[in-house]
């Protein structure tokens, strides 16, 4: 009865959750990886085809292009919502006024749905009628095509998407720096330290596990980032910010290619697995170095 209570009990009491994960997690995750080897038009009946999809992607040519777009986007977006998240909290976790009012107001955009910040940004950034190029016109300038010219688009974008995120992860860099003892600040204070000195040899450092978060939850947001960019472009000018995302969609709703929409899901998958596991591991290794 001892050896029932200490060693299967607790496994008995793990499987709600374990039939939650495998019935809305890893059902739906295998037949994904299974319907991508199958032609199926989500009503017929599926035909297994192997490996067929994914040699076709190789070739697409649209494929390949919401790749890159993908590629280039979450490398410059993370980047962009990772330092201004983190200039925002070094500013307003030290003593100025109205950091509260502040704090809200960086906060703001992330309670609102992105398909509303991206229609608002269009109203704003529109070629015709937007407020800004009326602004710019005003002054005898030039209106800039914010939104249709493909060398700026993706810079629009960009921008738009670190704005509406960088206050979520504000919010967790305040409770990282607010968790650091001011034992730390004090004895550098005694020693001499700049902030700049303090900065790197204290806060950066300690702030390991916060930065390792928000790096990994800002990357898997950025790349299945859909409404807003879609709101904003559509995925214009001629695809130049299409994401692999609504190419997913596209492909697997409107043109009723569930199999090969499936293919691309996969792709993204390995994409996101590699990237995450990569800050994983660059994250130990700072660790391990510091040990």
């Amino acid at each position: 009865m001892k050896n029932f209570e200490q060693k299967i009990f607790p496994y008995l009491l793990l499987l709600p959750t374990i039939a939650i994960f495998g019935l809305f997690l890893f059902y739906p995750a295998i037949n994904g990886l299974w319907i991508s080897f199958t032609k199926w038009d989500g009503i017929n009946p599926q035909k297994f085809i192997g490996i067929k999809n994914y040699v076709d992607l190789i070739q697409d040519e649209n494929f390949w292009n919401s790749f890159l777009n993908t590629i280039v986007f979450t490398a410059i977006s993370v980047p962009a919502i990772y330092v201004s998240a983190l200039v925002l909290a070094l500013i307003l976790t030290r003593n100025i006024k109205g950091s509260s009012f502040f704090r809200a107001a960086f906060y703001w955009p992330t309670m609102i749905s992105t398909i509303i910040v991206g229609l608002s940004w269009r109203f704003l950034l529109g070629e015709d009628f937007g407020v800004i190029n009326y602004l710019l016109t005003a002054m005898g300038k030039s209106p800039v095509k914010w939104l249709t010219n493909p060398k700026i688009a993706m810079g629009v974008i960009i921008f738009v998407t670190a704005w509406s995120l960088a206050g979520y992860y504000m919010v967790m860099f305040i409770a990282g720096i607010k968790s650091i003892s001011d034992t730390y600040y004090e004895a550098a204070n005694i020693d001499g330290a700049s902030f700049g000195q303090q900065f790197r040899f204290i806060t950066l450092p300690l702030l390991k596990p916060t930065t390792l978060l928000v790096l990994v939850l800002s990357t898997v947001t950025v790349i299945k980032t859909y409404p807003l960019v879609y709101a904003l472009t559509q995925g214009g000018p001629a695809g130049s910010t299409k994401l692999m995302v609504q190419l997913i969609q596209e492909t697997g709703f409107d043109k009723n290619k569930m199999g090969y929409a499936s293919a691309m899901t996969i792709i993204l998958f390995i994409i996101l697995a590699i990237l995450t596991s990569v800050q994983f591991k660059v994250n130990e290794g700072g660790e391990q170095d510091e040990n």
